[in-house]
């Protein structure tokens, strides 16, 4: 692969922190536990199920792209 690569980027930590919301609050809305939500918030996960995005969104009164970005991130730089 070329230097640079794409990445999806969660931006979980600032919705929270717009709703006044704490990752443990969120995990009782959405019944994920709050290891995956830390997973997926950290850049971690590889994968979200549909219906767990849908989840999030309806609990953080958001659309999938306020939650999800296309990033580039130089090799060997964060996720």
């Amino acid at each position: 692969m070329s230097g640079d690569e794409h990445a999806v980027e969660v931006h979980l930590d600032r919705l929270l922190e717009a709703r006044g919301m704490t990752l443990a609050q969120l995990s009782e809305l959405v019944g994920v536990t709050v290891v995956n939500l830390s997973i997926l918030k950290n850049g971690r996960a590889k994968a979200i199920r549909f219906s767990t995005l849908t989840r999030i969104c309806e609990a953080l009164g958001c659309q999938p792209g306020d939650l999800l970005g296309v990033g580039t991130n130089r090799r060997g730089e964060g996720l």
